[in-house]
């Protein structure tokens, strides 16, 4: 210990002035290079790099907040909510426009070889299928039993195989809809077999509606039937809608929401948009919008970009960035861009899927809110309607990476929306196939100038460093750096004298 100190003392007593002065010299350079880099930085991104670095990359390492300060009874009351609204976000919703796995799915794997669909995802369906099309008393009917086993079944044939052996004792709905969903190849035959399900639909309805009042046994079997119902008709629409007869759908599914308005799981409002867009019936569009665009409801990569592609419609045709960029932006412009910013930040997956810099696949059955699943769902039904609106597109790709730069740290704190879930990663990679690279939320790059500064300031504290400790060897080095720097422009010399007449030349230097 006394010999330690003894050296540092020497060390110490060794040092000249102009040791202090390159250190001191050092120091300013490299403190005004961040003080410019800062100055920079925060122009550009609205935020200190230094306090993005600590708050991104320190505090996680640090184990986030010090665990020996006070707790505040409100700050762990909002964590409380924030935790309780990240799992709400996280939550797997039923694909309101999920396609047929007999004339849809199975085709795709029929001709690729790849299977759409993940073991995940038809377990989810199966737990559907279960609380939608049964109930604790189908053992009184000898179809419905049968049923209800076949919605367990995992393997497909035996669960088709089961639809007919119900269809043998009677006309049911749901054996007609297993059937339409997974053996019909092709969207006709789907729609045959689903205006059979409506026909025995229909009867079990009215059955059920007149005794639902007479004991909760009934009760349930009212409500079963009523999801069959709405299901049937819901999927006929959608058949309607892709054989091409858009105004016949838009009409069932109008008269289906006025008929059971309080059956919002099925978001068919979804499905209506879709069909509105393909009309080009913007303004019943912006009907729709108006009343589920509320602040009460929760939210939809449909709805945010449908808004937006509303506001940008007005003002996309004529939009260039160049002459926004000199008289500013107007106000129906600003209008757009906010729109595009709000829908960016509540699903930042969806813009690289319609401005096709990400391959799109089939939509799963079930989607996550805020995930990549639900932008490949929404840009693979929506891309067209984009396409088709002038300028839209052009729009989007000009303005959707501001977004990022309103949100600092978008999984800390967001700014219209609550912060972007760090869950949407691991619950999207068991929706979606493993051939699909799942995106993640984007991260912002350093800019080269920032490693180009940082590098630089290292470079020159390291030198100065090196220069006092060694001055005689970094003489040396810096001798043949030199001549090796200057070797090529003295061989270039050395052939020019060679060359040319020596009167010549010495009247060129005296010049």
């Amino acid at each position: 210990m006394f010999g330690t100190e003894s050296s540092l003392s020497m060390f110490l007593n060794t040092l000249t002035p102009k040791f202090y002065v390159a250190l001191t010299g050092t120091s300013s350079l490299i403190s005004g290079l961040i003080l410019i880099f800062e100055w920079w930085y925060f122009r550009k991104y609205g935020t200190s790099f230094i306090e993005q670095v600590s708050v991104s990359h320190l505090r996680p390492l640090l184990g986030g907040v010090d665990s020996s300060s006070p707790t505040n009874p409100n700050t762990s009351n909002g964590e409380a909510d924030s935790n309780r609204q990240s799992v709400s976000e996280c939550k797997v919703w039923r694909n309101p426009l999920n396609l047929f796995r007999g004339a849809e799915y199975n085709r795709y794997t029929w001709v690729t070889g790849r299977e759409p669909l993940t073991y995940y995802d038809m377990n989810l369906s199966a737990q559907d299928h279960q609380t939608f099309f049964t109930c604790d008393s189908d053992h009184l009917r000898p179809a419905d039993a049968i049923m209800q086993k076949a919605w367990r079944e995992r393997n497909p044939q035996a669960r088709i195989s089961a639809a007919h052996e119900a269809l043998e004792l009677e006309d049911c709905a749901t054996a007609y809809i297993l059937l339409a969903e997974e053996e019909a190849t092709t969207i006709m035959e789907a729609e045959r077999l689903f205006k059979q399900a409506l026909k025995a639909g229909e009867g079990c309805y009215r059955r059920s509606q007149q005794l639902q009042h007479h004991g909760t046994q009934y009760e349930a079997q009212h409500r079963r039937d009523t999801n069959v119902l709405v299901y049937i008709k819901r999927r006929l629409a959608m058949c309607s809608r892709k054989l091409g007869r858009t105004r016949e759908a838009v009409k069932m599914m109008r008269d289906l929401m006025k008929e059971f308005p309080l059956l919002s799981m099925f978001n068919i409002h979804e499905n209506l948009l879709e069909s509105l867009l393909e009309l080009q019936n913007y303004a019943d569009v912006q009907a729709v919008l108006a009343k589920y665009d509320d602040i009460s409801l929760p939210k939809s990569a449909t709805i945010c970009y449908t808004a937006a592609l509303l506001k940008a419609r007005a003002v996309s045709d004529k939009f260039s960035p160049e002459a926004a960029s000199r008289r500013g932006l107007s106000t129906a412009e600003m209008n757009a861009v906010e729109a595009i910013h709000r829908a960016v930040e509540f699903n930042p997956h969806v813009p690289k899927y319609l401005l096709e810099m990400k391959s799109l696949i089939l939509p799963p059955e079930h989607i996550l809110k805020r995930g990549d699943s639900e932008a490949i769902a929404y840009a693979f039904f929506h891309l067209q309607h984009w396409k088709r609106v002038e300028g839209a597109l052009n729009l989007l790709h000009c303005t959707w990476e501001g977004t990022f730069r309103m949100i600092p740290y978008p999984l800390e704190k967001g700014h219209l929306f609550y912060p972007y879930p760090i869950c949407t990663e691991t619950a999207d990679r068991e929706l979606l196939p493993m051939f699909h690279e799942v995106s993640v939320y984007p991260k912002k790059e350093l800019p080269f100038f920032i490693l180009f500064t940082a590098g630089l300031c290292s470079f020159t504290a390291m030198l100065a460093l090196l220069t006092h400790q060694f001055p005689e060897l970094m003489g040396v080095f810096a001798k043949a750096f030199l001549s090796t720097l200057f070797a090529p422009l003295n061989f270039i010399m050395e052939k020019v004298e060679s060359i040319l007449p020596s009167s010549l030349w010495h009247q060129l230097t005296r010049i």
